[in-house]
């Protein structure tokens, strides 16, 4: 029983981070720089969720203003 008007924040909320994604293209390659370094790295210490979390923030911070402006 999946009621539209549930679906129509969460299609909102993924539009806008397409259309974010592309602003947080630095951060994304960092992110992706990382993970490269990570998969030569045979100990398995080294992470890359500092990186993952900088692209997320930058992708919700460009994303939060248009999302509240839509709820308006």
């Amino acid at each position: 029983s999946l009621c539209r008007s549930d679906e129509e924040p969460v299609d909102q909320k993924k539009y806008f981070e397409d259309l974010c994604k592309p602003k947080c293209v630095r951060a994304w390659l960092d992110y992706q720089g990382c993970v490269k370094r990570v998969q030569a790295d045979e100990t398995g210490h080294k992470h890359c969720t500092g990186q993952y979390f900088d692209y997320w923030q930058c992708v919700d911070k460009c994303v939060a203003p248009r999302l509240f402006a839509k709820l308006k």
